[in-house]
């Protein structure tokens, strides 16, 4: 295996670092009243020379990576950034994340000629991280924000980061999902920015551009049919995976992670706002009751951690159950049938368009009454390149 090194600190978290392949095997958001913005300013260079094409990204907080070749393939721990790599036609190059089961890719399955082969992935969390698993994977790229692993899993060390980088692939990624992590002090980028820095990584800029647009002429279509203001419900985004819930865990809707995306999009505010009442995070582990959330009495309630269940299961099992609850039945939510699934903790730009036609369906649909909102075969037609 090829070694990578380092080029210069640049005063970057992890310097200017040099990728390429190994030669193993291949293996955002927006207010609620205007649509992403996908004309960020691309900070990839390239250097064209006879014997080999190099090129840079740069993405807090590493920096700067140097390439000598498109990677083929990439460890990832968050499913958005591999439902990106899917969207720009590397499925192939996708060789983890952290749980299979969190990464949804029936979506695909209505996409003619896009797939991945989930059961090929490497699963990365089994009560923790191990540096050996990197090993085994033996990846030309970590799109993984290192603070992630050096936050959140116990014996990952500044030092254990710096030894991949040197003995196997260098790091880039940010996490994006959320932003309740007090040690993320850097730059955020929204899902459509982040996209941009994985296009420019598989050299797939035109693809980008391509899907960027199609995905805002989508958004602004859907917002330019959308009720006023003062027809927009509130809601309260929750967890709680079980089928019989009695309690649960609050998210705040208002929070700008990428996995709220869509409500954001579709005008829908948080439930909670002026209330007091904390998000989920991992400083934050509170959980709320039948009676705090009456004393909200939200609009609507999105429930995570059923996106496993089809909308009719969900219906059949936690619906069923708090409409029977001496409590829960008493809220205008559960009373005017306005409780949903919550959607995906992670999700990248194939799997948002189908989010937003979801949840665009579920709130206003009486506005947006047809089967489709957008165009399969247009969308595969990117994905595939035959644009």
């Amino acid at each position: 295996m090829d070694r990578r090194r380092f080029i210069a600190t640049s005063g970057a978290a992890l310097g200017t670092i040099l990728a390429g392949c190994s030669g193993q095997a291949d293996s955002g958001e927006t207010s609620t009243s205007t649509p992403t913005s996908t004309s960020t300013t691309t900070e990839s260079t390239s250097t064209t020379t006879e014997a080999a094409q190099s090129y840079s990204v740069m993405m807090e907080p590493v920096g700067t990576v140097e390439f000598d070749a498109v990677p083929k393939t990439v460890a990832m721990y968050f499913p958005g950034y591999a439902d990106m790599s899917v969207a720009l036609g590397h499925a192939d190059a996708v060789a983890s994340v952290g749980l299979p089961s969190r990464y949804h890719t029936d979506y695909y399955d209505q996409l003619e000629g896009v797939s991945i082969d989930k059961s090929s992935l490497t699963t990365l969390y089994d009560g923790g991280v191990g540096k050996e698993t990197f090993y085994s994977i033996g990846a030309d790229l970590h799109l993984i924000d290192p603070n992630w692993l050096l936050n959140n899993f116990k014996g990952w060390e500044q030092k254990d980061i710096d030894e991949l980088v040197e003995n196997q692939a260098p790091f880039l990624g940010n996490v994006i999902f959320r932003r309740t992590d007090k040690w993320h002090d850097y730059r955020y980028y929204t899902m459509y920015e982040a996209f941009e820095k994985v296009a420019q990584v598989f050299q797939e800029q035109d693809r980008y551009q391509q899907f960027a647009s199609f995905h805002d002429d989508f958004i602004a279509g859907i917002q330019a049919r959308l009720p006023g203001l003062d027809q927009r419900p509130n809601a309260a985004l929750l967890w709680q995976g079980k089928d019989k819930p009695e309690s649960f865990y609050p998210y705040r809707l208002s929070g700008k992670g990428t996995n709220k995306k869509q409500f954001h999009d579709l005008g829908i505010t948080d439930a909670f706002a002026e209330t007091g009442l904390e998000g989920l995070s991992t400083s934050e582990r509170g959980t709320i009751d039948y009676e705090t959330l009456l004393e909200v009495d939200p609009d609507s309630i999105l429930l995570r951690g059923h996106e496993t269940k089809t909308a009719q299961e969900f219906q059949n099992t936690v619906v069923a159950y708090m409409k029977n609850h001496e409590v829960a039945s008493q809220l205008t939510a559960v009373k005017k049938d306005q409780v949903f699934r919550g959607g995906p903790i992670y999700e990248g730009p194939i799997q948002n368009l189908f989010l937003t036609e979801r949840f665009a369906k579920a709130y206003y649909p009486e506005t947006f009454t047809e089967t489709e909102l957008f165009a399969r075969a247009d969308v595969a037609a990117i994905v595939r390149g035959d644009v």
